[in-house]
């Protein structure tokens, strides 16, 4: 599962409202398909390039992923690069090509059900609730000592202070 993080949690809620706003979608197409619209959000890559990129490599972003090797310089490397930096693997590409991560899928609203990894509004909603699920893995993994901090402060009036 992807690393979760705010930077990768907005940019699954931004490509789903971009796609819900009629961003150009189309599954075929390396730049406008479920990882182009991803990575048009993460990188300043248009879809144009990515498809440039991502046409220096063979196969789908499936395959773009298998192959993929932090250590080389091919064009398609950065564009995997910037996926990987957002705390994606290649497992999780394959996962968004084809809406089918299993945690993802039974967090859907109404329970789990199979997606078709094609159709607009069940990217939206895997992207969607992609997120919610990073949210919620996020927040959890943040360790707060609400017993700690409530005992070293003060609260006179209606500012907080510190007790030292």
């Amino acid at each position: 599962m992807a690393i979760p993080s705010i930077k990768l949690i907005q940019a699954f809620r931004e490509t789903a409202r971009r796609l819900r706003k009629g961003a150009h979608y189309s599954w075929g197409h390396h730049g406008a398909c479920n990882c182009g619209n991803l990575l048009q959000v993460i990188t300043p890559l248009t879809e144009g390039e990515i498809l440039r990129f991502a046409h220096t490599a063979v196969g789908e972003w499936t395959e773009l992923a298998e192959e993929y090797c932090s250590t080389t310089n091919a064009p398609v490397n950065l564009v995997m690069s910037k996926l990987e930096q957002a705390g994606l693997t290649p497992v999780d590409i394959r996962h968004i090509e084809y809406l089918s991560d299993r945690e993802v899928l039974e967090h859907l609203p109404g329970g789990f059900r199979w997606l078709k990894k094609n159709i607009r509004e069940d990217v939206i909603l895997y992207f969607e609730t992609f997120a919610e699920l990073l949210e919620e893995k996020l927040i959890l993994s943040v360790d707060l000592d609400i017993d700690g901090l409530a005992q070293r402060r003060t609260v006179p009036g209606s500012v907080l202070t510190y007790q030292d």
